[in-house]
């Protein structure tokens, strides 16, 4: 098999810059015909219901049925499912379930509760963290199956409170996958549909005779499922709008080359659209990595598919120092960031921006797909400059506590009509003028 043709870049170079925009560069815009398309689905769904669901179900699935409540899948066949699956995936479902369980505890407890405090005039003042009623979750189906996403999404949505869990998951021509199943029973899934797609998102964000509409959808899916929670987005609210996986490697020149290779590997084999990076000072480090590439690549199954992705997208970069590369990193913004260092920690600080920090060489990113308890569903496309990884917060709102005493209407009233009357709205200034003492307002007994 030929060389792998990745891109390798130095930050010494006269022509970085632009050499490094053209690898940074990924157009979230979704196909026009594809917006379109959507657009008719959810249109058609919010329409005719059920039906619709069915139609498309039908024509894009190859699953024929008679109703959608056909669709859904009971506990008992979850369970089933659970029992089904060989006793090493059970234990290792229950390991991953109560790992995920016990960090996003540790977060409820951190930032997901009420709190309150009066101030020096007897005001109460606070914030008031409630669950949400119900909330839908998309697992992807069809290349490939995710009972790892099932996790993610409905473990997190049961420690925040959440009263009902609304799973959809598309089995293209029936073909449903145990281990996604299991992960449904294991994580308390409410109710289970058969449903994927565009139409799936209508449908949970619309509602149906049969599929509840819900509160909020998460959880990631194809191009088409992009979409559709872009459009519905203010209807209900979705979690992100994820794109292309991605991973970058931040390394000394420590870690066995095969390591490092293969971590970039874990994520081009995704699709041909993921991004693979890694960052390093020691030219002779970057040689090794690339001669692993090119010496490992033959043996993974999906090797077509790591070699368009690590052609098409990926980058080896030769740094000046540690420091400009985690400056280059926070640039990127990645989801996944491997610090693959010999003294981690102290590269730590620097990092400001990426959705999750794997630190040392031991650290697979891996291990946090699967099992190490911080969530995976997370922000893609530079977006964690911003965004943050799926959690308990959000499936929670807050609502903010406000109980002036009379003390204090005395004493904010006065700046309120102050402000008010300077916007020009004599309503909300009178609000708070017949509050004072010796107004004409009369005070409550």
């Amino acid at each position: 098999m030929t060389s792998v043709d990745i891109r390798q870049l130095s930050t010494a170079r006269s022509d970085f810059e632009a050499e490094f925009q053209r690898v940074r560069h990924w157009s979230a815009a979704t196909d026009l015909a594809i917006e379109q398309r959507v657009a008719e689905i959810l249109a058609d769904v919010r329409a005719r219901g059920d039906a619709a669901v069915l139609d498309f179900t039908a024509r894009f699935d190859g699953l024929q049925a008679d109703s959608v409540a056909a669709l859904e899948l009971t506990r008992d066949e979850l369970q089933q499912a659970f029992e089904a699956i060989t006793p090493a995936q059970r234990q290792a479902l229950q390991a991953a379930a109560a790992r995920v369980r016990s960090y996003h505890e540790r977060q409820l407890q951190a930032c997901g509760l009420s709190w309150e405090y009066r101030d020096e005039d007897g005001n109460r003042l606070g914030q008031k963290v409630t669950p949400l009623d119900r909330v839908g979750i998309y697992v992807p189906g069809g290349k490939a199956a995710y009972p790892s996403s099932v996790l993610m999404s409905a473990i997190p949505a049961h420690v925040a409170g959440v009263g009902e869990i609304i799973m959809v998951v598309p089995t293209p021509r029936g073909e449903r996958n145990p281990l996604v199943l299991a992960a449904a029973y294991v994580a308390g899934v409410s109710r289970a549909f058969t449903v994927g797609g565009a139409q799936a998102v209508a449908a949970l964000a619309y509602g149906t005779a049969t599929i509840p509409a819900v509160d909020k959808i998460t959880g990631p899916g194809n191009a088409y499922v992009a979409a559709a929670k872009r459009r519905v987005f203010g209807q209900v609210g979705i979690d992100m709008i994820a794109g292309p996986s991605e991973i970058l490697v931040l390394a000394d020149g420590s870690t066995p080359p095969d390591w490092v290779a293969m971590d970039l590997f874990s994520q081009a084999e995704h699709d041909e659209l993921a991004q693979s990076i890694l960052l390093c000072p020691d030219a002779g480090y970057i040689d090794q990595v690339k001669a692993a590439i090119d010496r490992l690549l033959p043996g993974m199954p999906r090797a077509a598919v790591i070699r368009a992705s690590l052609e098409g997208r990926g980058a080896l970069i030769h740094t000046r120092t540690m420091e400009e590369s985690c400056e280059i990193s926070n640039r990127i913004a990645p989801e996944h960031l491997e610090v693959s260092a010999a003294d981690p920690q102290r590269w730590e600080p620097r990092l400001r921006h990426a959705g999750a920090i794997f630190l040392g060489a031991w650290t697979s990113e891996s291990l946090g797909d699967y099992c190490a308890g911080p969530n995976h569903v997370l922000p893609t496309s530079g977006t964690a400059r911003f965004s943050s990884p799926l959690g308990v917060y959000d499936f929670q709102k807050r609502s903010s506590l406000i109980e002036v005493s009379e003390t204090g209407a005395q004493v904010l009233g006065p700046i309120a009509a102050e402000l008010a009357y300077g916007e020009g709205l004599q309503a909300h200034a009178r609000a708070a003028e017949l509050r004072l003492g010796g107004s004409a307002g009369q005070a409550p007994r």
